[in-house]
């Protein structure tokens, strides 16, 4: 491991940013094309079990990797009780998004699910009276305007589509444009990111294990993957990828920070977008095409424009803030439009 490591660290940045380019592209790449093949296997339609592996495979990972780091010797920086309202919203967050997939298809979930700009500024504008720029303005309406011409396009076309999938993703993305506050209280007191990580998800695992055992969901998945070999081999690379691709994403925003984010954000939405209508053909429409175009545009327009305003020159910095703190916020903030089952 560590020789790998000095490898990827005597490469230039622009190969390092290849090389992470590359295996980001590709390990999202599997995790969703096994997401939506999953789903598509006859007789599977527990769509809030992906949710459920997915923070098995974080939680385990982490486990070890904490313990190959030397994290778990050190002691828990915040009580236990201050993770519950982030393991809510995780949980929800999860379970609601995974569970859409039972009324909408794939590619939709990814576009709805991307778009967490518009409830953070309705929810800005609300609470807090605030008034965003003109960019921000026009990147949400053509955000709208693309969710309407895609909704539009499954409406007519997607024998499986159901509005109330589109509640179950507006739901799941309230809850995820949450999490960045929660997150930044458990920073406040001292937590690092992997403590942060590692019980939020234990505690996610445990709620989940409890509540699917009680539906019948997590026997009944058990029992298909038991009958099912394709079944099982597929849960369990998902487990596995799942922890991968968010570590590799975490790793972009680290080294190459938020415009470079972004872009290979958009990138690796346009790539699923596309390989789900090759590789699991369905009906198409141009809608789909102008719809992905100004929801993914859209996008990128806003986040490049606040990762501009980030990279300004800031009044000068808190007297109590540290650096590694300020890393953490910065680092939160930049994937605020980003699907994550938590930071990694």
């Amino acid at each position: 491991m560590t020789s790998i490591q000095s490898i990827f660290d005597d490469l230039s940045p622009h190969h390092q940013l290849l090389v992470l380019g590359f295996l980001l592209f590709f390990f999202f790449g599997i995790h969703n094309l096994l997401q939506e093949a999953i789903m598509a296997l006859e007789g599977f339609k527990w769509g809030i079990m992906l949710g459920y592996f997915e923070v098995l495979g974080v939680t385990v990972c982490t486990h070890f990797e904490r313990i190959y780091l030397g994290d778990n010797k050190e002691p828990r920086k915040a009580p236990l009780k201050a993770f519950f309202l982030l393991t809510f919203l995780l949980m929800s967050s999860s379970s609601l998004s995974n569970l859409s997939l039972n009324y909408i298809n794939y590619p939709t979930k990814v576009v709805f699910r991307s778009c967490k700009l518009l409830p953070t500024m309705f929810i800005a504008t609300i609470i807090n009276s605030k008034v965003f720029g003109v960019k921000q303005y026009v990147a949400a309406g053509c955000i709208c305007a693309g969710l309407v011409l895609y909704a539009a396009a499954d409406w007519t076309l997607a024998p499986s589509f159901r509005p109330f999938g589109l509640v179950l993703v507006f739901l799941s993305i309230c809850a995820d444009s949450v999490l960045p506050n929660a997150q930044e209280k458990l920073f406040v007191s001292g937590s690092s990111r992997s403590e942060v990580t590692y019980y939020v998800n234990v505690l996610v695992l445990v709620a989940m294990t409890f509540s699917t055992l009680l539906s019948g969901d997590l026997l009944s998945t058990w029992a298909f993957a038991s009958e099912n070999s394709t079944a099982a081999l597929y849960l369990t690379m998902y487990t596995v990828i799942s922890y991968v691709a968010i570590g590799v994403h975490m790793n972009v925003i680290n080294k190459f920070g938020g415009v470079t984010c972004v872009l290979l954000g958009t990138g690796r939405k346009a790539m699923t977008i596309m390989l789900s209508f090759i590789i699991f053909p369905k009906q198409f429409s141009w809608f789909y095409v102008f719809g992905s175009s100004l929801v993914l545009g859209g996008l990128t327009y806003s986040g490049l424009d606040k990762a501009n305003n980030r990279n300004a020159p800031k009044m000068p910095k808190a007297k109590n803030s540290s650096p590694e703190l300020r890393e953490k916020s910065l680092n939160n903030n930049l994937n605020e439009d980003e699907e994550q089952p938590l930071c990694k």
